[in-house]
């Protein structure tokens, strides 16, 4: 394991970037199954989704598009509990099997309130896919399809992640060493 510094903070490796992929390439597997025929719009949220949206987008293989939204709820290593509204939407959805394309979900708060905001539009469906899910943590109930992997309640940088708005392009993903 290697261990880096990121502003006042050390990251220790807990997810290589070869195992992101093999988990990336299953849940693409299973997009592009339950998908077939449908030409869904995968909606990337930024910033953090960016690597895992790039990468899922290499593995499926169904007919789609693509676009990138942004919402906002981090503020340094906690969430700050408020959700900003949606920005860049600018596709209408009305009728169309959607997949939010996510980094992380823990409390489930934004993805609530950004499933709120994308039903008020009318798609055929709201589906959920994200590369990580705390369980621990989640506050609100949610139908998460597509989860690349669970994790503990640990704070993490890389693979589009951040600490601070550093660390996102960091190939794996690394946890939060308490010292």
């Amino acid at each position: 394991m290697s261990r880096i510094k990121i502003k006042d903070k050390t990251f220790e490796t807990s997810i290589t970037e070869a195992e992101i992929l093999e988990k990336v390439e299953r849940v693409a597997a299973k997009l592009n199954k339950d998908m077939e025929g449908k030409n869904p719009l995968f909606l990337a949220v930024l910033n953090g989704s960016f690597m895992y949206a790039s990468d899922l987008m290499k593995f499926v293989t169904i007919p789609c598009e693509i676009s990138f939204v942004r919402v906002a709820s981090y503020d340094g290593t906690e969430s700050s509990g408020k959700v900003a509204e949606l920005l860049g939407l600018n596709e209408d959805i009305e009728g169309r099997e959607v997949v939010i394309v996510e980094d992380i979900v823990d409390t489930g708060n934004t993805m609530k309130r950004m499933l709120e905001m994308l039903r008020k539009k009318n798609p055929a469906g709201l589906h959920i896919s994200t590369l990580l899910l705390k369980p621990g943590k989640l506050q609100v109930p949610l139908d998460i399809e597509y989860a690349a992997m669970e994790i503990p309640n640990d704070f993490i940088v890389g693979y589009g992640l951040d600490y601070d708005q550093q660390g996102r392009n960091l190939r794996d993903i690394y946890t939060l060493v308490q010292e």
